[in-house]
Parts: C-alpha cells; structure tokens; sequence
C-alpha cells in the first residue's frame, strides 16, 4: 500500500527576484557567490533546516533553471516540497507570484529574502511558532543601537528616540488567509510584508531577531556575509568533544550486558533497553558532540525496535546518524564507575567490540570503584564517556 506524507502547514516564500543593483556585482543579488556557492543557495540551507515546509522560490525568468539547481543542492530529503516561479517587475509582484503556487492546505505563509542568506533555521521555527500563537502577523526585529537623527539636507533638525524603533528582518510570517487578503487590496508599493498587512488593519507582532539575518545589499554587506561564511567554514573543520553519562541500578532479568559484552554470573542492569550504561553514555556524548540531541530524543519509547536491544544496535545507528548528518567519529573515551563486574581482564575485549559497533574508530575504556561511597557502591554502574567527531 502507498503512503503519502501529510502536505506542510507552512510556506516559506523565497524572494530572489531583485537585480541587486546597490551591490553593483554584475548579477542579479541572489546568485553572486559569497564563497563557491551563491546567495540563494545560503539562504535556503537555514530554509531546508527549519522545520518542514512547503519553499516556493521566486526567481528572475532568465534565472529559474539556477534557482532549480540551488534548490536541490540545498533541499536534501525535502525535493518534493519546493518549487521555483518567475518573479515580477516589483517585490509584490514577485511575492504575488510565489502566493499563487502556495499548496491549498497550507496556513502560515513566510515571506523571506534570499538577500538574508545567513539567517538560521532557529529564526524561521520562531516566525512560526509566533503566529500560531498568536494568529497575527509577525516581524523578526532588532533594537536600534546608534543615536538616530532626523536630517535636512547637511543639518540635524532632531533626535529620534530610538526606544521606540526596531530594524525589520525576514522572515515575516502570517496566517495565510490574511496575507492573501491583504495583497488583493493593496493598491501602493510597500517596503515590506508587515508594512502591506498592517496597512489592511491587521496586527503585526514582533519576536527576537538575528545578527546574521542581515541584508546583503551593498558591497561592503557582500564582504562582510563572505567574512562570516568563511569563519563558520574554519570553525566547522575543527573538532567537536561532547560529554555523556548514564547509569542504571542492577535489577534486571537475564544476563549482565556491560560494554558491549555479556558477563556470566553478574547481576543484570535494569532499563528499556539492555541497560548497557557504557554504550549509552557513547552514544550521549556522540550526540553531543555533533549537537544532534541525546538519547533520550534518539531513542525513546517512541522507537519500540530499541525495547531490550543491545548497546552494540544503539552505537550503530548512532554511527549511521551522524555519518548522514556529516560526521565523522575520531575517538572515544569511556570511564566506568562500578564495585561490580571486574573489569580489568576483559578491557580489551571491551574495548575491541565498542570499536566494532562504532565501525572501527579507537575506543578506550577505564574503570575504577568509589571505594565502597554512594550509588555505584554496589547499587548499580555509572559510566562517563568523552567523544571526538569531527566533520567527514
């Protein structure tokens, strides 16, 4: 039996349209490249990361099959979910554009500029939850920090109070009924989405903005967007440590499964799983590592395929996880806590079938009691593991 995965809630629209003349690059502002990828396609990794959406580009005519090609370069596992149209000679007309191809079950519509290339997934999932939340229209905004002052001609006529400006980004974010209304009685060219919409009556609602969400629209933004690309790229090729624990009492049925390993005649670990404290404090500090969470979130109860599997399953698909999310394991580190099994014959064993789980990268393993003190005493096994991953 086919299935079919339910159509997003949300649109993002992607405007790419402008010819980008103040950044004076020779094309238009959407596919000059801030390192070997353009505008456009910086923009929509942050879209493609945020929470799933429809993502409606709209692109110069001449340039639609670029706007394509960046789209799937960008779009991973989401390329049933995004389309491109050609845009109009004004912003509206180019977001009047990408409102026609918006799916009919969809609620919350985003307008975004592709010009704000750096903005992160974070600031989209905020747009959003702001207007389900509130069912107005919302603006990310920052806090105007320089003294603002009203000029005429080469004199100050006087100071703005600032306290009551905000600087306006993207993505602006409305119910979709509303922004469609909206763009059927405007009959001027606003600067803005939030603009066109409060001008029909409808309240605007802000939330926290970005510093990276800035605009690039002069020379001097291009190289400053460049400069930030290519820190993130230099921090990126560093390695990443993450830290992760777990300990579980003894009380469980069968055998003891510890490291990887079964140990005859020990006293078993209770937990959903085997209660491999070992393993799952690797796979805790993978996680964290990588920034992908933790165990908790990658294996809950709604995964019942994990109910009582081995530690070796766990560090498995942790591998296979971060490995499709870009990373690559360098070592790992692990510090048992236990008055209980005897670790010391069996280490290299331990460590041998950690390695084997996790596709051969180093594995070290430590023990030690807490000389007869607090849980560990022989109440149960805790376990601390340090990783290194770095990207692949």
């Amino acid at each position: 039996m086919t299935t079919f995965a339910p159509s997003p809630r949300v649109a993002v629209i992607v405007v790419a349209a402008g010819s980008g003349t103040r950044l004076q690059a020779g094309a238009p502002k959407a596919f000059v490249g801030l390192d070997a990828l353009t505008i456009l396609r910086h923009c929509l990794r942050g879209v493609f990361d945020a929470q799933p959406a429809q993502v409606v580009i709209v692109a110069p005519e001449e340039r639609t099959g670029e706007a394509l090609a960046d789209a799937q370069a960008a779009a991973g596992d989401r390329r049933d979910l995004f389309s491109v149209v050609a845009g109009g000679l004004t912003r509206q007309e180019s977001v009047a554009a990408g409102l026609a191809a918006v799916w009919p079950d969809v609620e919350i519509v985003l307008v975004h500029d592709a010009a704000r290339a750096l903005a992160p997934a974070a600031l989209i999932d905020r747009v959003v939850e702001a207007v389900e939340r509130t069912g107005w229209g919302v603006v990310p905004v920052l806090p105007v920090v320089d003294t603002i002052k009203r000029v005429e001609g080469e004199t100050v006529t006087a100071v703005v109070d600032r306290s009551q400006l905000a600087a306006a980004q993207t993505p602006q974010g409305f119910r979709r009924d509303v922004l469609e209304a909206a763009y059927r009685v405007a009959d001027v060219e606003y600067t803005d989405d939030s603009a066109l919409v409060a001008a029909a009556g409808h309240p605007i609602a802000t939330v926290a903005g970005d510093q990276r969400a800035f605009k690039i629209t002069t020379p001097d933004d291009l190289e400053r967007a460049r400069s930030l690309v290519g820190a993130a790229r230099a921090n990126a090729a560093l390695p990443r440590v993450g830290v992760g624990t777990d300990v579980h009492a003894f009380g469980g049925e069968g055998a003891l499964w510890l490291a990887g390993l079964e140990w005859p005649g020990e006293r078993a670990l209770s937990g959903h799983s085997d209660g491999d404290a070992v393993s799952h404090a690797i796979v805790d500090a993978l996680l964290s590592a990588a920034g992908l969470g933790d165990i908790g979130g990658r294996f809950g109860t709604d995964r019942p395929e994990f109910a009582g599997a081995h530690g070796a399953a766990f560090l498995a698909d942790t591998r296979a996880h971060l490995a499709a999310e870009g990373w690559a394991i360098g070592n790992v580190s692990v510090q048992v806590q236990a008055a209980r099994p005897k670790f010391a014959p069996r280490r290299a064993e331990a460590e041998a079938a950690l390695s084997a789980a996790l596709g051969g990268v180093p594995v070290s393993v430590a023990a030690t009691t807490t000389d007869g003190l607090g849980f560990t005493a022989d109440a149960g096994v805790q376990a601390f593991a340090v990783a290194v991953v770095y990207r692949g």
